[in-house]
């Protein structure tokens, strides 16, 4: 009867060891605060933010996070258009100051 009593206290702190252990590795399971309106976990430029900013950023890797390959495909594509979009503008005002100075 002993024998089986030890046992049986032993088995249950066991248990809470590694329950111990398992809730401060893998957390409790509450949910993640909202980040504060405005606030980012990742670093941009304030302004004139170009493809390289895009394709610069990193996200934190967590267990539950997204995919990093559609993560990184989303960031090129993004990178891309904004260069083409920047450099369009860069023509268009080129173009324009061109006229300005002809007609001036």
């Amino acid at each position: 009867m002993t024998t089986a009593l030890l046992y049986l206290v032993v088995m249950i702190l066991v248990a809470a060891v590694v329950f111990l252990l398992a809730s401060v590795v893998f957390g409790r399971g509450e949910e993640l605060p909202a980040l504060p309106p405005g606030a980012s976990p990742t670093r941009l430029p304030a302004t004139d933010v170009t493809g390289d900013d895009l394709r610069a950023v990193r996200f934190q890797l967590v267990f539950r996070g997204y995919k990093m390959t559609e993560v990184d495909w989303v960031l090129r594509r993004a990178g891309d258009e904004l260069d083409d979009l920047r450099a369009r503008v860069a023509e268009l005002e080129a173009a324009k100051n061109r006229v300005d100075s002809e007609n001036t």
